[in-house]
């Protein structure tokens, strides 16, 4: 079953990362996404904290998709952290169709589309 959107928390500067939490049912699970991460999703580096809250509101269907099928990957586990750091968000060349599409050059990468994956284990390695 996919979490549902709940609340912002904000960013955290001891951890770099940005806090906020999703419901699965009526049960809270806690989450948070890495600067590094949102930066990556972003196509940026180096984003201002105070920036941090925009940012995650700009990118927060994605970053909460990808939490949402980390949770549906993981065991359930009451007062799991769900984590979201660079290896859970990778960008990938656009495809040439989507090149030519675009205007670019074939044979020049212009820009990259994000595609989101996400870590998963084998059941033999959960506990």
């Amino acid at each position: 079953m996919p979490l549902t959107r709940d609340r912002m928390i904000g960013h955290d500067t001891e951890r770099l990362a940005f806090r906020f939490t999703m419901l699965n049912g009526s049960d809270i699970v806690e989450c948070q996404i890495s600067d590094a991460a949102m930066d990556e999703l972003a196509g940026t580096r180096g984003t201002e904290s105070m920036a941090r809250q925009a940012q995650f509101v700009a990118l927060r269907e994605g970053v909460e998709g990808v939490a949402s099928e980390m949770f549906d990957r993981m065991t359930v586990v009451k007062g799991r952290v769900i984590r979201i750091f660079t290896k859970h968000v990778q960008k990938s060349p656009p495809s040439p169709a989507e090149r030519i599409a675009a205007g670019a050059e074939t044979d020049v990468d212009n820009s990259a589309s994000l595609r989101l994956i996400v870590e998963t284990r084998p059941a033999s390695a959960r506990q």
